[in-house]
């Protein structure tokens, strides 16, 4: 019989109730709170306290204040990352993010979505589904990556831009919902 959290990471409805997960969830919050409440400048300790939490980081990466996930466990960064300030990650299902890749100012980036039916929604199950970004991935301010999105590499996400569905590599997209701007060629 597979646990809470294996169907949670697999996609499937689960209970996001179960001890468990909610002894994870509240381990993510106390992270959190520590690693925000952690003097900025101190570049060394907080690259080691996101290292170490995360499921899996690069050598090189750069995290502001303030930065939520809610578990953690399932977030795998590339090399070279920077988030900027106020972002976001709800990893219900893995987040991988490739190398090179920035976020601006309050990024949103969902895995977690919830049953369309209003009978299955109340019954308090949920499910999620994975999200991947791309290498040399640029998401612009208050932008917000939907549950199941894949991004290409070298895609550039314009500012305040809802990303419901995949787009290609070498793409600058935008709007609400994000649509193809125009192509990147590449030198």
């Amino acid at each position: 019989m597979r646990t809470e959290r294996e169907k949670m990471i697999a996609g499937e409805m689960y209970n996001p109730n179960d001890d468990q997960l909610v002894k994870d969830k509240e381990a993510a919050k106390r992270f959190c709170r520590e690693y925000n409440l952690t003097d900025d400048t101190n570049y060394d300790l907080r690259k080691k306290m996101i290292q170490s939490f995360l499921g899996k980081t690069g050598k090189d990466l750069h995290i502001e204040s303030n930065f939520r996930v809610e578990y953690g466990y399932n977030i795998e960064i590339g090399e070279n990352f920077y988030s900027n300030y106020d972002c976001l990650l709800l990893d219900i299902c893995p987040i991988i993010i490739g190398a090179n890749a920035m976020l601006a100012p309050g990024v949103h980036i969902y895995s977690a979505t919830h049953p369309l039916d209003p009978n299955e929604r109340n019954s308090g199950k949920e499910f999620g589904k994975p999200v991947k970004i791309g290498d040399n991935v640029w998401i612009g301010g208050r932008s917000v990556i939907a549950p199941g999105v894949t991004l290409g590499n070298n895609v550039v996400v314009a500012a305040g831009s809802v990303v419901t569905k995949s787009f290609p590599d070498n793409v600058v997209i935008g709007g609400n919902p994000a649509k193809i701007i125009k192509n990147i060629e590449i030198k």
